[in-house]
């Protein structure tokens, strides 16, 4: 597979594409929001796990630079642990509607042709950014997250409730407690989604066995490009 780097109108971005990618042709896109303190490359190595020949991969880099110390570097879609502005938020959300029409266009995909993935703070902007427009993917993915307040949330949902949704978290989280992934998950089901809901004997990571439960979900919601025969 082939990494390269972009930047775009507001956001840095990594995309990953098969060694045999053809421009003219169109693929599956799955787009993967990192957490806090890392970086675009960070879920960059799930890409050949997850499928090596049937997507194009998008990574952005959270906009706010963070000094984690020791001369570490690492990014944010907002400040932590409750810190955050509604300010903050709201210009997270922009920048990554923005770079989600950006990728799309420069993919030829389709808006029903692709995921939307985060771990961590990048899930709770995938349920931000997700949930509100099922228009414009075929399914979500929250890894380790935490869905943000649901009065913020519930007031912008659309009628339309059947979007698929993947929750995955562990039990022995010590970022985000697996009560939260519980929370998310009532609010889901109450609403009237119907999400597919993991836990694991994990802490804050994304482990092998949800990579299994996780594969064959993506390859159901979207299914990927089948390579052409030689």
């Amino acid at each position: 597979m082939q990494g390269e780097q972009h930047q775009g109108k507001g956001l840095k971005y990594l995309t990953i594409t098969p060694d045999d990618y053809d421009a003219d042709e169109t693929y599956p896109l799955l787009i993967m929001l990192h957490g806090f303190g890392a970086n675009m490359q960070d879920l960059a190595g799930l890409a050949p796990a997850i499928n090596s020949t049937g997507y194009v991969y998008a990574c952005p880099n959270a906009p706010i630079e963070f000094d984690l110390g020791g001369g570490q570097i690492g990014y944010g879609w907002t400040s932590p642990r409750g810190a955050s502005t509604p300010e903050e938020v709201q210009e997270a959300q922009n920048l990554l509607a923005d770079f989600f029409d950006e990728v799309l266009e420069q993919f030829k995909v389709s808006p029903s042709q692709a995921v939307l993935m985060g771990f961590s703070q990048g899930g709770g902007m995938t349920y931000r950014c997700g949930m509100v427009r099922p228009d414009r993917f075929a399914g979500l993915v929250a890894l380790s997250a935490t869905l943000p307040d649901t009065a913020e949330i519930e007031s912008r949902l659309p009628q339309d409730r059947s979007l698929p949704i993947f929750v995955a978290h562990g039990r022995f989280d010590s970022m985000i407690p697996s009560e939260r992934a519980h929370t998310a998950r009532d609010f889901l089901e109450s609403a009237g989604y119907k999400p597919e809901f993991h836990e694991y004997d994990m802490g804050h990571e994304i482990s092998a066995e949800v990579l299994a439960d996780l594969i064959p979900w993506m390859a159901k919601v979207l299914p990927p490009k089948i390579p052409a025969s030689k």
